[in-house]
């Protein structure tokens, strides 16, 4: 009598893995690959806090509202403090309130604290009115006082305005003109690039030309001279959508050069020529059997035009030419750093750039997280 004596053996985690790499659809990969990005993901929380303080919800998470005036000018940036004057501790965080004393032989304000009252942080308060997502008005915040007092983490402008609070309804205006902006932007360069790279002929030539006109002018400069043919008397909403159209209308051409270098060589592809051969109407075919062929690429392409958009609207703002008050956004803000008296004494002022910094790296490693999780060879 022969026993059989079958030996089992535990698979490892890679022959797991390599299994389930050959079974699982292309987006699961995508998926992982781009979470396993440590730097992408941490970008992509940050992003998604910014997008929620500033975005959805600044009223809710600014102290006061943006039009807010105090009588403190120019203040620095206040402390949460947990100590008080006399060394003891308190659980609850407090901040004492500042008083601006003219000193007659500058003649500049000094700015003197008040340690004779303690002012507790309260929490989910009563404040300034403002609009919930623009469904009902509503006036709580999410921390202030309830007898008189100030907490300005980012200190004042030149009308007592709370920098923070002015921040973060910023943050509405340039994060929305750059996502609106990207998406024309980005329809236009598709559909233009789609039909220059599948038609071809003199077509193609003509789009061409057309575009390497327009990469050719110097875009600060062309970005200036449509903004400044923006009639004046417009109102602020009329000019956030003029400067968005602008913004859309010069920043197609990179991606356009892209799609119309994939559809010439997609074209020849097989499953391209069957779809002509039934005669699928040529936006269907774009649109269904070419361009998800190279959406990681599209989605790269949003990731790091954004930022361009946000820079190039901060940039027409800083300068003036772009939007205005008492529209606010992180340009807007910025113009009270032009003069360099300001900035030496007052160097808060600039804090407003911090967040254009912080969103254009932002969006700079999320991009680089998504192209590192379209490439197949990683």
């Amino acid at each position: 009598m022969i026993t059989l004596h079958i030996v089992g053996y535990m698979k490892t985690e890679e022959e797991t893995t390599d299994k389930a790499d050959m079974v699982e659809t292309q987006w699961f990969l995508f998926q992982r690959k781009f979470r396993r990005h440590k730097l992408a993901m941490t970008a992509l929380v940050v992003l998604t806090i910014m997008f929620i303080c500033g975005v959805l919800f600044p009223g809710f998470f600014a102290p006061y509202s943006m039009r807010h005036r105090f009588e403190n000018e120019y203040q620095p940036p206040q402390n949460i403090r947990f100590v008080d004057a006399e060394e003891n501790f308190h659980f609850r965080p407090f901040t004492y309130n500042v008083i601006q004393v003219l000193d007659e032989e500058t003649w500049q304000y000094a700015n003197h604290i008040d340690t004779s009252k303690r002012y507790p942080i309260q929490f989910f308060t009563h404040g300034d009115t403002y609009n919930l997502m623009g469904l009902f008005e509503t006036d709580i915040h999410l921390f202030g006082f309830k007898d008189g007092g100030t907490l300005f983490l980012f200190g004042t402008d030149k009308l007592g305005r709370d920098i923070l609070s002015r921040s973060l309804y910023a943050l509405r205006i340039s994060m929305v003109i750059g996502l609106m902006g990207v998406f024309l932007s980005i329809f236009l360069g598709v559909i233009i690039g789609g039909i220059s790279g599948f038609v071809g002929g003199i077509i193609d030539d003509l789009i061409q030309r057309f575009i390497e006109i327009i990469m050719s002018i110097p875009q600060i400069p062309l970005w200036m001279a449509f903004a400044a043919a923006i009639p004046r008397d417009w109102s602020a909403i009329d000019r956030y959508f003029a400067i968005t159209l602008i913004m859309s209308i010069l920043g197609w051409t990179t991606l356009s050069r892209v799609v119309r270098s994939k559809f010439l060589s997609m074209r020849e592809e097989d499953y391209i020529t069957a779809a002509i051969g039934f005669n699928v109407p040529m936006l269907r075919l774009i649109r269904v059997h070419m361009i998800p062929n190279f959406m990681s690429y599209i989605l790269v392409h949003l990731t790091l035009a954004i930022p361009g958009m946000i820079l190039g609207e901060t940039a027409l703002s800083f300068l003036g030419i772009g939007l205005q008050a008492p529209v606010v956004s992180l340009g807007v803000l910025l113009q009270d750093g032009q003069n360099i008296q300001d900035i030496t004494m007052h160097p808060w002022l600039l804090i407003p750039g911090v967040f254009v910094i912080m969103i254009v790296l932002t969006y700079s490693f999320i991009g680089d997280g998504l192209r590192d999780a379209a490439d197949p060879y990683k």
